[in-house]
């Protein structure tokens, strides 16, 4: 796999390996604020976009949707260092971008600027540029672009579309929500719903509840955060995990703790929903980031100020 255009090397962050680091790589309007950039971009097209980037090369773009997500990031690998310098089982931010390296160079100051530690900016000219997620070893894929979040899942690799919203930055520890069905698990039992009705999706959830449900497109990420999770006893963890379903506790909430205790995948706390809005319980948890695939989930999240990723 050829790499891509041009990458940069951020030399003031400790280069990461990629076979055991937790990569995530984002796209620079995932992390940063550019939709008036982006605008700019669809109007006068790409000469004006890069005009005006070079002239505001100094001036720091405004945080983005996974600004925060990220700053959180960051903390646990500070956390994991103190209580092991020589540990790998980091993460590692890297950036990816349909910038040239001449308009990148706004990008890499705003990082700078900020304080973040990415460790890489992959300048990349191509149409479709995660076809450069494998090789770097990306375990999940942050993007404003439809396209490119399609592009990754078919690729195998978790990734989720994030929509530019005001967030305000929570405080630590890093806290992710999933959800659960078409998210974490495979849609199966959604299916059998939409075929069937809620009765039919119980009747099966009941005559399937000693098998482990399909894998779902985040799960592979899940398993990593875990993995990192792990290293921590309960209390002192840097990191909390969520499970926000809409199914409910009693009749489909035992194949999914079921599911999750066979992946040996652990989840700090669940919420059955049966159908009600997450939106109020996602703005007690206070997230940095929330994974589902139901865009009324996604808006009622946005409506809280919560940090949303829509899986399609």
């Amino acid at each position: 796999m050829a790499e891509p255009e041009s990458t940069v090397i951020n030399t003031n962050v400790k280069q990461k390996d990629p076979s055991t680091a937790l990569v995530i790589a984002v796209t620079t309007r995932a992390i940063f604020n550019l939709e008036e950039e982006h605008k700019l971009y669809l109007e006068k097209g790409k000469e004006e976009y890069t005009r005006h980037q070079q002239a505001n090369q100094d001036k720091p773009l405004p945080p983005g949707t996974a600004f925060a997500f990220i700053q959180a990031v960051q903390y646990v690998n500070k956390k994991i260092l103190e209580s092991n310098p020589a540990e790998r089982d980091l993460f590692d931010i890297l950036v990816l971008s349909n910038n040239s390296p001449e308009c990148g160079m706004r990008i890499i100051n705003s990082a700078k600027h900020y304080g973040l530690e990415i460790s890489k900016f992959c300048f990349v000219s191509d149409e479709d540029s995660t076809q450069y997620l494998k090789s770097h070893g990306v375990k999940l894929f942050l993007s404003a672009d439809r396209t490119d979040v399609c592009n990754a899942l078919q690729r195998g690799v978790s990734a989720a579309l994030v929509f530019q919203q005001e967030v305000q930055a929570p405080s630590t520890p890093l806290r992710v929500v999933f959800d659960g069905d078409a998210v974490l698990f495979s849609d199966e039992t959604d299916q059998i719903f939409q075929e069937q009705g809620l009765e039919g999706a119980v009747q099966y959830e009941r005559a399937m509840e000693a098998i482990p449900i399909g894998e779902g497109p985040l799960k592979a990420f899940a398993m990593h955060l875990g993995k990192i999770r792990k290293k921590f006893g309960q209390e002192k963890s840097p990191i909390r995990t969520y499970l926000v379903t809409a199914r409910s506790g009693r009749d489909m909430g035992i194949r999914a703790i079921k599911t999750l205790r066979e992946w040996g995948l652990p989840i700090d706390e669940a919420f059955f929903m049966d159908g009600a809005p997450k939106g109020p319980i996602l703005a007690q948890i206070q997230p940095h980031i929330f994974f589902d695939d139901g865009l009324h989930n996604i808006q009622g999240a946005q409506n809280v100020g919560v940090p949303s990723a829509w899986v399609p």
